[in-house]
Parts: C-alpha cells; sequence; structure tokens
C-alpha cells in the first residue's frame, strides 16, 4: 500500500529523511504554465519524468516511465511522487513500488485536491514561467 502525504507535511519530512527527492510526473505544458516544484531550496533535489503524456487518457502510463525514472534516481532514495492533485502520482507510485523504490504519495498534489491546498497554494518553492 502507498503512503500518502500532504503538502503541509513535506518540509518536515524532508529535514528529517535527508535522501528524500521529489519526483514530479506532470507534463511539460504543466511545468510551463503552472509552473514546478523547486525542492532544492527545502535541501532536497526535485526530478522531472512524466508519467502519462496524454492528460486525457491519464490513466494509461507510458511504458517507458520506471525506465526513465531508474536513470535518475537510485533505488536508496525515498521519493516523494507529485503530480497536479495526486491521480497520476498514484499511478506512478504504485509503479515505481512495484520496481522496488520506497515511495509517497502527494496527496494533494502541486494544484490541490479539493480537500488539501497543495504544493503551490501552500508556498513551497517552486519555479514559475520555466
Amino acid at each position: 500500500m502507498i503512503k500518502q502525504i500532504k503538502s503541509s507535511e513535506i518540509k518536515n519530512f524532508i529535514k528529517e529523511n535527508s535522501n528524500t527527492v521529489v519526483l514530479d510526473v506532470r507534463n511539460e505544458d504543466e511545468f510551463k504554465s503552472l509552473g514546478k516544484p523547486n525542492a532544492e531550496d527545502l535541501n532536497s533535489k526535485t526530478y522531472f519524468v512524466t508519467v502519462s503524456p496524454d492528460l486525457s487518457n491519464w490513466q494509461v502510463p507510458d511504458p517507458n516511465f520506471v525506465k526513465n525514472v531508474r536513470k535518475k534516481i537510485d533505488k536508496e532514495k525515498k521519493i516523494l511522487v507529485i503530480c497536479a492533485a495526486g491521480g497520476r502520482s498514484m499511478m506512478a507510485a504504485q509503479l515505481l513500488e512495484s520496481d522496488g523504490y520506497t515511495v509517497l504519495n502527494v496527496s494533494d498534489g502541486y494544484s490541490g485536491n479539493g480537500q488539501d491546498p497543495g504544493w503551490k497554494k501552500l508556498g513551497l518553492p517552486s519555479i514559475i514561467n520555466n
């Protein structure tokens, strides 16, 4: 079962778990229009690997997703997986956990999920328009 973490808990989690990285699985259009997390300002690292290139069919993952993550992130790292609102990141987290990664799903994502505000609205470090 994938553990869930809210954006409001991320700062403390990274402080207590220095081997944690953030993996944003949204697509490039979302990064450009909404911004992207900047975990480097939290003494961590941010990676960007899109899990579903086709947002109209987001439940279908890129067949190379796990292979693409393997090229960037060691399995010794804990990964906080984030998307816009928690759906795609949950799918990505399940794929990565099946491959042996330790993952947590950011349940409210970058933009919030209706219950919780999300990374951006909480004022966590972001890069806008890059």
